[in-house]
């Protein structure tokens, strides 16, 4: 069940040391965290991530790629982006390690199937292996059904090559690569035609190999399509935005929010200390309940129970009357 985070309460911050950095592949290094004193880590579920605390207003989300059974180390893997917003520059350039991170207890919204899974069908894009590699454990502990479709550019792009050796050699990992052309990779389309009730699907990429996926899985029923975006979603170039009130239940004060500013502005400019990673609702750090009003969701975190109780609020907007927040 999602906890409201809202208010950047709900998860204790959590110190750790860098204990190991490795090179996983061409500009992909992994970071091996532990407890400064030894002691043994929260757990957490396959699927899981952590935010990082990188600098001083920089917060960015890293799924846990060790063995979930592991309670003295979590390992995140992080692709070097220079081009990108400043998180993956800051490892890649500046920690070492003994040095001290800031990061939240683990938090799962790609978990598993239970015992009515038959079948687990892992579809990864690049640097969306990393929550794989955490579930081939998980899977294999449970003695499940398995296999992953890892898709790269090329050998040298591809992450955790000696941990998926044995698992390539037994069939359960297979490798494409498409050397910069889609068409000459996986068949998505092909490999996900096939469903049979008790199948579920799990995929996490890059938002191209994202969006194939989905088109693919059009007749699976939704509960069995799991998915998480490590990088923001294409957005609806129609979408027109329109002002909208919301509602504090706390405090009953009713703000404004503009056509061009989010939730989350408006709250902050109020006052309120919003803790947001993404902005873009894919990572689920500013997941608010709420109480009254209509919604419009533009997250790809929550599924449709979900949206009855809960709203990202860095994205989401509203129709009709004021939205009622749980703040």
């Amino acid at each position: 069940m999602p906890v409201a985070a809202g208010t950047g309460t709900a998860d204790a911050a959590l110190k750790v040391r860098v204990n190991a950095i490795g090179r996983e592949a061409d500009e992909i290094c992994s970071f091996e965290l532990v407890d400064p004193d030894g002691a043994p880590l929260p757990s957490f579920s396959a699927g899981a991530h952590v935010d990082v605390r990188i600098a001083d207003g920089l917060l960015r989300q890293y799924s846990l790629c060790n063995d979930p059974s592991e309670t003295h180390r979590y390992l995140i893997a992080v692709l070097h982006e220079p081009d990108g917003r400043g998180g993956s520059k800051i490892l890649h350039e500046t920690v070492k390690v003994g040095d001290t991170l800031t990061i939240s207890s683990p938090r799962n919204h790609f978990a598993l199937a239970g015992r009515e899974a038959s079948f687990h069908l892992l579809l990864a894009g690049g640097i969306g292996v990393t929550p794989m590699m955490a579930m081939m454990h998980e899977l294999e502990d449970r003695a499940a059904d398995y296999r992953l479709h890892y898709c790269t550019r090329e050998p040298g792009k591809t992450a955790f090559l000696d941990r998926l050796q044995p698992r390539i050699d037994a069939g359960k990992v297979m490798l494409h690569h498409d050397g910069g052309d889609p068409t000459q990779g996986l068949d998505i389309r092909a490999t996900l035609a096939p469903f049979t009730p008790g199948m579920h699907c799990y995929v996490c990429g890059p938002p191209g190999f994202m969006s194939a996926a989905m088109d693919a899985v059009g007749a699976w029923p939704p509960h069995a399509v799991h998915r998480e975006y490590f990088t923001s979603p294409e957005q609806d170039e129609e979408r027109v935005d329109a002002p909208f009130q919301v509602r504090l239940s706390r405090s009953g004060h009713v703000l404004d929010v503009p056509a061009d500013r989010s939730i989350v502005d408006v709250l902050r400019a109020h006052g309120l200390d919003i803790e947001t990673s993404c902005e873009d609702g894919y990572c689920g750090t500013c997941m608010t309940r709420y109480l009254g009003g209509e919604p419009e969701h533009r997250d790809t975190v929550l599924d449709d129970g979900d949206r009855k109780k809960y709203v990202m609020i860095c994205c989401a907007r509203a129709t009709g009357a004021p939205l009622v927040l749980d703040l």
